[in-house]
């Protein structure tokens, strides 16, 4: 029956949307022993996979809905989505995002036609009174995850995966609210009953990965992750429900596994994906098989230039391709020379030095440098070490 829902879906929004490659990566394949194919979903029109739903949704309003316009909350890939899908059935949309919101994905929604209303600190904030404008005005609220034809939508991108790999084995896909995944697995499990649906979440946004270890659905009170577009607090009762039945494990992973597979995909694919659409990337080394076809979904790729540096910072420091310490001297002539030739010596390039007499312990004698070499991994790390140890000089490892 879902099957047929998600086929209807598709012809609903297949003149619309891309139909998202499926890449094959060596340097995947390689770190976790399994056949690894990515699903680009950062390749979609909006750069994120919430196009779908909302399409689909959107098609299934009547024109008396569409007349009285929709309202949604969102920060990011859901608004943008719903702007696009309203703008372009000429549907009146309001767009309801926190005052915190990055200023870019504020203008990249108004650029989609989106008449963008800013609200609260919070997304809490903005689902509230997105939900107050929906009674005012009497237009259809578009739920991001809770919503089934939403999750048929998100749920074509398996008929897509079937079609360029008949023979898959796993689905790993990142997990919010739970509308990704849902969609997905109700396809995936008709098409191939013995096929496996893996869920990702990050660390400190753990409520999808609690609720199906439980039973019973749990909230948070509080999420802290880099992986923003995965970060809910609140995941989806009715998506619950379906997860329950069709996802076969969640796995969780850290801030620094997704900055680290944000690398490799940055440097080796020139892909660039935001941090919850690495994070299915991340989970392939905790994967229990080897040898299977595995596809990653890449969910989407809006992301700030701040965030790409910090990201870019955060995977090379986990990678072993940063090196920073500090080390007190004595502030005699020739003492930054002598590093200097140490670091030469190890075949380490300088990208920061700090040179600073207020932080020694002794300010009239020593003088505190702080270093920064971009290294070749760990094992370059630990030589860089050892020459500073037998040159007698005590430091200290900032990262």
């Amino acid at each position: 029956m879902h099957l047929d829902k998600i086929k209807m879906a598709r012809e609903n929004i297949k003149d619309i949307i891309e139909k998202t490659p499926l890449m094959h990566s060596n340097v995947f394949s390689k770190e976790c022993g399994n056949d690894v194919y990515m699903k680009c979903e950062n390749l979609q029109i909006t750069g994120a996979y919430k196009l779908r739903g909302a399409l689909n949704k959107i098609t299934t309003l009547t024109d008396e809905q569409k007349s009285k316009g929709v309202v949604c909350s969102s920060a990011g890939n859901h608004a943008q989505g719903v702007a696009y899908a309203s703008n372009l059935f000429g549907i009146k949309s309001k767009i309801v995002m926190p005052k915190t919101t990055p200023l870019i994905k504020v203008k990249s929604t108004k650029d989609f036609g989106g008449n963008v209303v800013l609200h609260g600190n919070v997304y809490d904030d903005a689902y509230n009174e997105a939900r107050r404008i929906e009674k005012e005005d009497g237009s259809v609220f578009i739920h991001p995850f809770n919503d089934l034809d939403v999750m048929y939508g998100q749920g074509t991108i398996a008929l897509e995966i079937f079609e360029d790999l008949a023979d898959v084995d796993i689905i790993v896909c990142p997990i919010g609210g739970g509308g990704l995944i849902s969609g997905i697995s109700l396809a995936a499990k008709e098409l191939n009953p013995n096929i496996k649906i893996i869920g990702v979440q990050a660390e400190g946004a753990n409520a999808m990965y609690q609720s199906f270890n439980s039973g019973e659905l749990k909230t948070l009170d509080t999420v802290n992750t880099i992986a923003d577009g995965i970060a809910v607090k609140i995941p989806g009762d009715k998506t619950f429900e379906i997860i329950k039945d069709y996802v076969d494990e969640i796995i969780t992973v850290s801030d620094a596994e997704i900055a680290d597979s944000f690398i490799v995909l940055t440097e080796k694919h020139k892909l660039l994906a935001e941090a919850s659409g690495a994070a299915s990337l991340a989970a392939l080394k905790k994967l229990k098989v080897k040898g299977k076809k595995v596809v990653s979904v890449i969910s989407g790729g809006n992301i700030d230039m701040v965030t790409i540096s910090s990201l870019i910072n955060s995977g090379l420091v986990s990678r072993g391709r940063l090196f920073c310490f500090s080390v007190e001297l004595p502030d005699n002539p020739g003492q930054l020379l002598a590093i200097s030739n140490l670091l030469t010596k190890a075949n380490a390039n300088v990208i920061q030095l700090e040179h600073n007499q207020f932080k020694a312990i002794d300010r009239l004698k020593n003088v505190v440098l702080e270093v920064t070499v971009e290294t070749n991994g760990f094992q370059h790390i630990d030589t860089i070490k050892s020459l500073l140890t037998e040159g007698g000089y005590s430091f200290k490892q900032i990262y």
